[in-house]
């Protein structure tokens, strides 16, 4: 991951590309509420005319053509005579119905996110979160009190790490390993995705009491059963369970520095010597150049949390060797996502 700055000669810029990126939240809000409306399983059934869509989703005559026709035009949506259906894509990853569904995780963006990222420059001046957790809370406080939201939020959380599970189950050499445990492990997408992928392994998902019901679910609908298994707990309060590889995705972003070393270090601890330690996050690269999603969040950890933010390789590796690891290597998965990789 590292790079360097020598011969690197400033970026330009043209007046349309800072128009662009100034006005982007203009067509990133209109892929969000298309997905918060539902449009795209609306058309999973075929075509319709402006009015009927516009009836089926309940929304204002004033601008629906409009707002269709933006659709079309930021090629999420066809137009066929006056007709409008879905993308090969949007039908495959935007129709709640599709087991390819990722919407979930843009459906928390629209009605959630958003909304705290207009305060980024309140965050910016004080350095003080803008999200529930300004009184103290948390976003897990929050979903896993209430039983109705703990589904469509892990369900989101599904949605977001499809892509990185597909990749990390064929790019780490689990041939050499009988068991895993995913620490963190939402909805299970990580754990069902690798026993899929290889039969011989067996795996347990770690997370907070209320995700066991959803997570059941999600592993029985797959299959899967008989090999992953539920484990409750609480990383700060309980053992990790005990296994050959232990995963941590998308974890350590969340917390301090001294948390993060803290949790290393106890992966470290219930290891068995030759054990794999994963840590899967969208790193900043170590140039802090060119990861622009790793970048931006590490700002959007300091909205969120306290005192979470966001960090390189470089700087994940420095962690897990302080805490006994060796064999360190980072290696991208998918989008923004990279593992760093560390044995005991």
């Amino acid at each position: 991951m590292s790079s360097t700055s020598e011969g690197i000669k400033p970026a330009t810029l043209s007046m349309d590309h800072i128009w662009q990126l100034g006005f982007g939240f203009w067509s990133s809000k209109s892929l969000l509420s298309a997905v918060e409306l539902g449009v795209f399983t609306a058309l999973s059934d075929g075509p319709l005319d402006a009015e009927d869509l516009r009836q089926r989703l309940n929304i204002s005559e004033r601008s629906a053509r409009d707002f269709f026709d933006v659709l079309v035009s930021l090629r999420l949506l066809e137009r066929d005579e006056g007709r409008y259906a879905n993308t090969r894509e949007t039908n495959h990853f935007l129709d709640r119905n599709k087991s390819g569904y990722i919407g979930g995780i843009l459906e928390m963006c629209s009605v959630r996110l958003f909304g705290f990222w207009a305060s980024l420059t309140e965050g910016l001046r004080t350095g003080k979160p803008q999200s529930e957790a300004r009184s103290g809370k948390t976003i897990y406080d929050m979903v896993y009190s209430n039983p109705e939201l703990v589904e469509p939020f892990v369900s989101a959380m599904t949605g977001y790490s499809q892509g990185t599970a597909i990749a990390l189950a064929t790019k780490f050499a689990w041939r050499n390993y009988r068991s895993f445990a995913d620490i963190g492990t939402a909805q299970g997408a990580i754990p069902v995705r690798i026993a899929l992928t290889h039969l011989h392994l067996s795996g347990v998902g770690f997370d907070l009491p209320p995700v066991r019901g959803a997570f059941e679910r999600y592993v029985a609908r797959n299959g899967v059963s008989d090999r992953i298994t539920f484990q409750p707990g609480d990383f700060f309060a309980d053992s990790m369970p005990s296994a050959d590889v232990l995963i941590m995705g998308h974890i350590l972003h969340n917390w301090a520095l001294d948390t993060r070393k803290t949790l290393l270090r106890r992966a470290y601890e219930v290891l068995p010597q030759g054990g794999a330690l994963i840590v899967y996050e969208s790193l900043i690269d170590d140039d802090r150049r060119t990861h622009t999603v790793g970048l931006l969040q590490a700002l959007n950890m300091m909205i969120e949390t306290e005192h979470g933010s966001n960090f390189t390789g470089a700087e994940c590796q420095s962690w897990m060797h302080e805490a006994g690891f060796r064999d360190l290597q980072v290696e991208h998965l998918n989008g923004s996502d990279w593992m760093v990789v560390a044995l005991k």
